[in-house]
């Protein structure tokens, strides 16, 4: 359950999402477009960056799972109840 609320998920979830739609604006830029940004793909490389930087994360988190949450038996009582 804890692994559902890592923030390298979020973080590399949004990046790839955001990744594969500016990739997809880079490759389909116009020529005014491409003029405008000195002629570099400034959509295409960024799209490609953000998309590789998520996956980085996505695959940190695979390597390197969150430790399991170990949950209080029902019977013992926390330091609140003093």
């Amino acid at each position: 359950m804890n692994r559902l609320f890592d923030v390298r998920a979020v973080i590399g979830g949004i990046f790839v999402v955001y990744g594969v739609i500016v990739t997809a604006l880079g490759i389909f830029d116009s020529p005014a477009e491409i003029e405008k940004a000195q002629g570099v793909r400034i959509n295409l490389w960024m799209g490609l960056a953000m998309l590789a930087l998520g996956l980085l994360m996505l695959l940190w988190l695979r390597l390197n799972p969150p430790p399991p949450v170990a949950e209080e038996p029902a019977g013992e009582s926390s330091d609140r109840d003093s």
